[in-house]
């Protein structure tokens, strides 16, 4: 399924794989790259938008929607965010796109994050939703925040316990997402809804989004731990959004994690569920205009 109207569907072969995407527009490339548990469609009010600017290209990640897993011998390292983020910018290479910016909700936004630090040179703008980096979020999870997370721990067990589970009832393992963490009850409507868990109760989504998780386990947190140590930091204009946490007590500030990663740092809390691009298109676009700025249209 597009549902993305007037938008060209193509696999970008890379690095042994197929990479599925969705592009249209003209102008500055902007890549959109989707999270948990959902696919490229989740970008479809932003993109159209954008569209009208900017060469938006919206990609599902490996081994999501309609993306071949990737290549190699299997295993939580061949789903490293740096392994990703380099595809992708293999993808957009491909696509004739040298430099560009790049925007991720939640496990996309982990690429995002990824290919910013390691392709500094490649990505001119970031945009970052509802998500802070992977140390960060594991170092601040404790007590019942851990109740909250518990896919986090769940999908990273490093037998296949998960897929096991999962298979018995994937509907309602990822329909609990999608409807629990949705503020706005008409956000995803029932055919994206159906798209969504069509492509994830897929044994080789359910897989794929396995050792995802287990990548952010063992893998991304010890890249994640050297860039810290070592000081750096990203070099490009960086946008992070989140979702207001109500009366919820979040246990770290997104605030402070983002600008200890980004000194050129523009932030905005929008009143809505996880689903920022679906839930609030409107001011997601216009951060993202925002972020990539007049001079890039």
């Amino acid at each position: 399924m597009n549902g993305m109207s007037g938008f060209v569907e193509q696999t970008v072969s890379v690095r042994g794989s197929g990479v599925h995407v969705v592009h249209g527009g003209a102008g500055h490339p902007v890549l959109l790259l989707h999270g948990f548990p959902q696919t490229h469609l989740v970008w479809r009010h932003v993109a159209a938008s954008l569209a009208e600017d900017f060469r938006v290209v919206c990609a599902d990640l490996p081994g999501y929607g309609a993306s071949d897993p990737p290549a190699g011998e299997d295993g939580p390292a061949r789903y490293a965010k740096r392994v990703t983020a380099a595809t992708m910018v293999d993808v957009m290479r491909e696509l004739g796109h040298e430099r560009f910016s790049i925007v991720g909700h939640d496990r996309g936004a982990l690429v995002a994050l990824r290919a910013a630090l390691d392709h500094p040179d490649t990505i001119e703008h970031l945009g970052v939703l509802d998500v802070i980096p992977t140390i960060d979020n594991w170092a601040a999870l404790n007590g019942i925040g851990g109740v909250f997370a518990f896919h986090l721990y769940l999908l990273a067990q490093p037998s296949d316990l998960p897929e096991r589970m999962i298979a018995a009832d994937p509907n309602a393992f990822f329909g609990h997402f999608l409807d629990t963490w949705t503020a706005a009850a008409d956000a995803i409507p029932a055919d994206i809804r159906a798209a969504y868990l069509t492509a994830a109760r897929a044994p080789r989504a359910i897989h794929a989004i396995c050792q995802d998780y287990r990548a952010s386990a063992f893998v991304d947190a010890e890249h994640d731990r050297i860039d810290r140590d070592a000081g750096r930091r990203l070099t490009m204009p960086v946008l992070a959004m989140w979702q207001d946490p109500g009366d919820t007590v979040l246990p770290f500030d997104p605030q402070r994690v983002w600008a200890d990663w980004a000194p050129d740092l523009r932030t905005h809390v929008l009143p809505c569920g996880h689903f920022l691009p679906e839930e609030r298109p409107d001011e997601v676009t216009a951060a993202i205009r925002d972020l990539i700025g007049e001079d890039e249209r």
